[in-house]
């Protein structure tokens, strides 16, 4: 039998445990809380704010955001933050209801809203989505309700954060709102928090560029596996030739005729490598690569979200200098 002692001690740890547990879930330490969608803008978040704020992030690193579905803890989370930063754009697609109903209640910035937008399909040349009837016929049998996979040409790019520059952009948005909304982050320590971090990502956008000055002109074009890089091409003078996935989403399936007329593409344009996105499927870019035959690689970057522990890209920084690092060794 077991002492009293001995049986208060255990009951002693197990209610520690448990207000240890629930410290992480819900911890109050007088901060005001600050909920990001994704571990990108979780990461700017933090850096633009230091230690004055709890920042919340809803998606993991290594989250797809188009398809991320949320517990039923992070929509408490979403709905009880002090102030919400989106990415915008419909970017997150499976939280688009949950971010709706808290706008009404949660300060929110749509950090799109912040940055000079690009449109889809401004820069993809029209023989990659054209939309001859010869070209598609497999769309046209597809099942009804099934997503076209261009629909969204002509709308807002989503996908501002492969430009730092622009992130910077947003960085200093963020920062305005949440001096505006939130009165414990409208301090001298924020702004100055602010203003180091978005110099930081200005000398990021230069030393990137200076990374990427030996890729020679004609070699200066992407293929991806969807349409992700428009703003990184715009800012560094790169032309995105074709996606393997057109529109912004990684869920649409492209058509026999596409996958042809890319294959042919890159055989044109000597294309020496296709581009995926570390955090969605790459079977079709391996597949693209296969059919071209040789020396086509498939080069990983981190786009939409940041990378796990030892990936390089567990920042945004460290995101942004990774990519640039192996986009000039392909195509150096």
């Amino acid at each position: 039998m077991r002492s009293r002692p001995t049986l208060a001690l255990i009951a002693l740890a197990l209610l520690v445990a448990a207000a240890c547990g629930s410290e992480d879930a819900t911890a109050d330490d007088g901060r005001p809380t600050v909920v990001a969608t994704t571990s990108i803008l979780g990461d700017v978040v933090s850096e633009v704010v230091g230690d004055a704020a709890r920042v919340v992030v809803v998606m993991p690193a290594g989250a797809d955001p188009h398809d991320f579905q949320p517990s039923a803890q992070q929509v408490n989370q979403i709905r009880s933050a002090d102030a919400l930063v989106t990415n915008g754009g419909g970017f997150e697609v499976g939280l688009l209801a949950t971010l709706e109903s808290a706008e009404g209640d949660v300060p929110t910035i749509h950090a799109l809203d912040t940055v000079d937008a690009l449109t889809f399909g401004a820069t993809a040349p029209e023989e990659v989505h054209a939309d001859d009837a010869e070209g598609h016929e497999d769309e046209e049998e597809a099942e009804e309700g099934a997503p076209d996979p261009h629909a969204h040409d002509g709308d807002d790019d989503p996908h501002f954060f492969t430009d730092p520059d622009r992130v910077a952009d947003a960085a200093e948005g963020i920062a305005a709102f949440l001096a505006d909304e939130v009165p414990a982050l409208a301090t001298d320590e924020v702004a100055d928090h602010a203003a180091a971090y978005v110099d930081e990502l200005r000398a990021l956008a230069a030393e990137v560029e200076e990374t990427l000055a030996p890729i020679p002109p004609e070699r200066r074009v992407i293929i991806t596996n969807h349409e992700v890089f428009g703003y990184f091409a715009d800012r560094y003078d790169f032309e995105v030739v074709g996606a393997v996935v057109p529109g912004g989403g990684t869920g649409a399936e492209p058509s026999a005729a596409e996958l042809d007329d890319l294959a042919h593409l890159i055989e044109e344009e000597g294309v020496p490598a296709i581009f995926a996105d570390a955090s969605s499927p790459a079977r079709l870019a391996d597949a693209l690569a296969a059919e071209v035959g040789g020396d086509v690689e498939v080069v990983s970057l981190f786009t939409e979200s940041l990378g796990e522990e030892g990936s390089g890209a567990e920042t945004y920084a460290g995101l942004v200098r990774t990519n640039a690092e192996r986009i000039a060794e392909a195509l150096g």
